[in-house]
Parts: C-alpha cells; structure tokens; sequence
C-alpha cells in the first residue's frame, strides 16, 4: 500500500492537492492512505520549504505546486 502525505497549512492550493490525491486514487481504486500535515512545526521537522508538498511513500514527489494528475497517476501506480 502506498502512503502519500499533502503537506500545507490549509490554503486552497493545499486542499486542491490533496482533494486532487483523493480523487486520483478513488479513480484508480488504488490501495493508498493519505495523511494531510498542516502543523507547520510537523513540515518544519520534515524538511518542508514551499507548499503545497505532496510526498509518496517518504519521497518528495512536488513541492510550491499542485501536481498533475497524469504524473499522480504514475506515482499511484508505481
């Protein structure tokens, strides 16, 4: 199963990339837990410096950006 983190602190971009993750992986019926960070103390810790971050399985895949959904898919996938 793999696990995505959202990391944001709530802006609309923020709850666009994690709703976009959602519907991604509801679309694809893949196996994904998704966990939304917005304490900033928590992305701090983590080594977050722009938002919105979308990380898979510990792996940065997009950070100051709401990703694509075709590059979503093949992280989905992978």
């Amino acid at each position: 199963m793999k696990k995505v983190i959202v990391f944001g602190p709530g802006c609309a971009k923020c709850k666009h990339a994690e709703e976009l993750v959602r519907r991604v992986a509801d679309q694809m019926g893949a196996q994904v837990e998704i966990e939304k960070v917005s304490d900033i103390q928590a992305m701090v810790k983590a080594g977050i410096l722009a938002t919105p971050t979308v990380a898979v399985d510990g792996v940065v895949k997009a950070s100051g950006r709401i990703p694509r959904e075709k590059e979503l898919k093949v992280w989905l996938a992978g």
